[in-house]
């Protein structure tokens, strides 16, 4: 385990003395507050240096630095320590014998994963490990049951794409909290296609394929070590065993992977059993790109669907197979769908690029490339409300760490709490 010296944490019981203090007295900056709904505190960071001090007051009376403030006072609460896997980090040092006060790692302050050892084992500190936002890429096939459904969440790899353009609107200095940029102001995304299995087996996207060229490659620093084949094969399905492939929308980074090349260098579907569902606006869209989004299309991906008699037009919101159904958002393109999945009185959702990772869940997190940002914001804003009022399992198409998670409400900011370890 590699660990370094993130931060101090430090809990106070008047913040706004203590703000002073630290701000006024000792002219430091202070970043702005924000609320962890999971541990019930407010948290002030405060860079020094390489590291930074955690100021941590309370916002309910059973909150573990309520209970800590009351028995002794404030002061030093904990040091964390910053890990590459914090899932290895918490299994290594359970391994040693050590007692963790997390068995699996919780949501923490800056969209990162934590998990708490207990003093006892660590000589009287209270020691954190933390993973930060998008510091580990996951690929691994993660399996979920939603009633009578399973579904699994596969991975075509990781790309980069710049920042600014993610983030839109959204100041670097907020964003790169969450999603660290590379020297070429590049965030990591990933491609994460879901097999969804019930009356048929039905994949929803299906990453970028195996048809683009070295220099698109270079472009988008592609990296497919790990891809749809390895993860389909890991979860015990075969191209042939695909009955629906459904598109949520045709860019290149979700429909690459519909088809490949045959020895003579002609694409053709690359499931051979499947129907594969398009949106018919999205489908006229895409034959006619316009010249802000031309490049984000290739019609090498699609085109071959309808010369195979494999293509299947949706004109409207519609069940797909029981307990699966589409709906359109718009906003990032004209006919972007996301897919709503029903079964044993639970909901789950694959929204596609209307929430593209964890760090888009607050309403005005919209990116650059969305061509009617305002559509998007109508639709991230109903969908969000719904999916918190029905506990809905969310996966995310393109956050590099987190396949699947679970909205909650800290202060009234949307964050996500990953959904638990599921059987892989």
């Amino acid at each position: 385990m590699n660990a370094t010296l993130d931060h101090v944490g430090i809990a106070v019981k008047d913040l706004a003395a203590a703000l002073a203090f630290y701000r006024d007295a000792l002219g430091l900056e202070i970043d702005a507050p924000e609320e962890v709904a999971a541990q019930r505190v407010r948290a002030h960071f405060v860079p020094v240096g390489e590291s930074k001090l955690e100021l941590l007051e309370a916002t309910a009376p059973e909150s573990a630095i309520a209970k800590y403030v009351d028995k002794r006072g404030p002061g030093l609460h904990h040091i964390t320590l910053r890990v590459d896997d914090i899932a290895e980090a918490v299994a290594q040092v359970k391994a040693r014998g050590a007692r963790m006060i997390d068995e699996q790692p919780r949501p923490g302050a800056e969209g990162a994963l934590v998990a708490f050892i207990h003093p006892s084992s660590a000589h009287g500190v209270l020691v954190e490990l933390k993973q930060a936002a998008g510091a580990h890429l996951v690929s691994r096939v993660q399996r979920f049951i939603l009633g009578d459904l399973e579904l699994i969440s596969l991975c075509d790899g990781f790309f980069r794409l710049d920042g600014g353009s993610m983030f839109g609107a959204v100041p670097k200095a907020l964003w790169e909290k969450r999603a660290p940029a590379d020297a070429e102001n590049r965030v990591t995304l990933a491609m994460r296609p879901l097999v969804v299995r019930g009356a048929r087996t039905m994949l929803i996207d299906a990453g970028i394929g195996d048809k683009r060229d070295e220099k698109r490659h270079r472009l988008f620093a592609v990296d497919r070590r790990r891809n749809l084949d390895h993860t389909l094969a890991e979860a015990g399905l075969s191209p042939e065993d695909i009955d629906i492939v459904l598109a949520t929308h045709l860019h290149f980074d979700h429909a690459g992977g519909f088809t490949v090349r045959d020895a003579s260098g002609r694409a053709h579907p690359r499931f051979p059993r499947a129907q594969y569902i398009v949106r018919r606006g999205e489908w006229d869209d895409a034959g006619r790109p316009n010249d802000r989004m031309r490049w984000a299309y290739a019609a090498d991906d699609y085109a071959p669907l309808a010369d195979a008699g494999v293509l299947q037009l949706v004109d409207e919101d519609a069940t797909i197979m029981p307990g699966v159904k589409v709906r359109r958002t718009g906003g990032h393109t004209a006919h972007h769908q996301i897919v709503l999945m029903e079964s044993g009185g639970r909901t789950a959702a694959f929204v596609a690029d209307l929430v593209p990772t964890t760090a888009h869940a607050s309403d005005a997190w919209i990116s650059a490339l969305d061509q009617f940002p305002v559509e998007t914001l109508a639709a991230k804003q109903r969908f969000g409300a719904d999916a918190l009022a029905r506990e809905t399992l969310v996966f995310f198409e393109h956050d590099p760490a987190v396949a699947a998670g679970y909205f909650h409400d800290a202060g009234g900011k949307r964050q996500v709490a990953p959904a638990p370890h599921p059987q892989s």
